[in-house]
Formats: C-alpha cells, sequence, structure tokens
C-alpha cells in the first residue's frame, strides 16, 4: 500500500468516526404504565390505553379464554380476565397489548 493510501485511508477512518459522533442520539421510546383493567368491558379497558397514550396506542388484541375462539364482535358485552402486559408493567408503542376475555355473562377461569 503506497504511503498516500494510507493516508487516505486514516482521513476516511477519521471522518467516519466523526460523523458517528455527531449522529444525533435516538429519542427514548415513550413509556406508560399499564392500569388494572381486569373486570372492566373489554371496550371501556381499549378506550382507557387510548386515553392513557393520547392516541399513540391505538390496537390492542382480545383472546376468548374459554378456548372456544369466539370473536368479539360487540366489546361491551366481554369482561376483561387478564391482560399482557400485566397490570404495573410498562409498555411502549410497540408492545402487543392482549386483553384475556369472557362474556360479560361467564366467570374468568
Amino acid at each position: 500500500m503506497s504511503r498516500r493510501s494510507v493516508k487516505g485511508v486514516a482521513v476516511l477512518g477519521a471522518l467516519a468516526a466523526g460523523a458517528v459522533a455527531l449522529a444525533p442520539a435516538a429519542a427514548a421510546e415513550e413509556t406508560w404504565t399499564m392500569p388494572n383493567l381486569i373486570g372492566t368491558d373489554l371496550q371501556g379497558a381499549q378506550d382507557a390505553i387510548q386515553s392513557l397514550t393520547d392516541g399513540a396506542v391505538w390496537f390492542s388484541s382480545s383472546t376468548d379464554l374459554t378456548g372456544q375462539g369466539r370473536l368479539q364482535i360487540i366489546d361491551r358485552n366481554w369482561t376483561v380476565c387478564s391482560s399482557t402486559p400485566p397490570p404495573g408493567a410498562t409498555f411502549t408503542t410497540s408492545t402487543r397489548i392482549d386483553f384475556g376475555v369472557v362474556r360479560d355473562t361467564e366467570e374468568c377461569p
């Protein structure tokens, strides 16, 4: 390698290191604490998450805890028995939120 090539590599290395040092720090992702929504109706639980996060988290899923695989069509007719993440845990916009539910006429398992 010629002396000129070595200097060029050294200059490029210094420029790359400077670019990395000057890159802006990634913004910290906002976090929230999962409220205890056990016992509320599914629609109320979904509304609570959207309100808590000012709409930043607008989707949550729900699972029929009886194992029957029923779809939750009218959310107010379903009672929240569990949540993932659990109450008190922190979550972000990238956290998958799922409510375990049963019909409002059924007992939580």
